[in-house]
């Protein structure tokens, strides 16, 4: 599937973030430090990011594929949809049809994600990611960063990030 790469190529610095779409520390992430990431580091070109998938089950690792069958210009966006309403889907009692009506939001028909949750290419290239960030990069927990090659696992705050990225910045 290969990375999906938000900032410029050459920022100071580069984040790779392992998560699990089920999961509540990703999520919170996502919600509370990843907007202040995005806004001072990332758009303004001091940091390039990717999210790769570290699905826990196979109800992250569908709504990965649903991000990803969605294109690559529309992956972060659906990302941010999935963790957004991430306790409508992943807790309910009826999962598909709360997965659906998430990404119907996002232009999916009934058929699209049927289709996309049927594609075999999709659903191995995701559990590949998986797989190379457990035995190459020994990712065990999400979300895990990697800022310029140092590993962080753990949901991180806006303060603990800033304190992270401002000496790799010469800020």
């Amino acid at each position: 599937l290969g990375d999906v790469f938000l900032g410029s190529e050459t920022a100071k610095v580069t984040i790779y973030e392992y998560a699990s779409m089920t999961c509540p520390h990703c999520a919170h992430f996502h919600a509370t430090t990843y907007p202040v990431l995005k806004e001072k580091y990332i758009d303004t070109g001091k940091v390039r990011f990717t999210l790769r998938e570290f699905p826990f089950d196979p109800l992250s690792t569908a709504a990965f594929m649903l991000a990803r069958c969605n294109g690559n210009d529309k992956y972060y966006p659906m990302v941010d949809l999935m963790f957004a309403n991430q306790k409508t889907w992943a807790t309910s009692d009826k999962v598909a049809e709360a997965l659906l009506g998430v990404v119907k939001q996002a232009g999916f028909t009934q058929e699209s994600f049927e289709a996309c949750l049927k594609n075999q290419s999709v659903y191995d290239a995701v559990n590949a990611v998986r797989d190379r960030g457990q035995k190459v990069f020994g990712v065990d927990s999400t979300p895990t960063f990697f800022i310029n090659g140092e590993k962080k696992s753990g949901d991180i705050s806006v303060e603990d990030l800033e304190k992270t990225l401002k000496p790799l910045l010469g800020e």
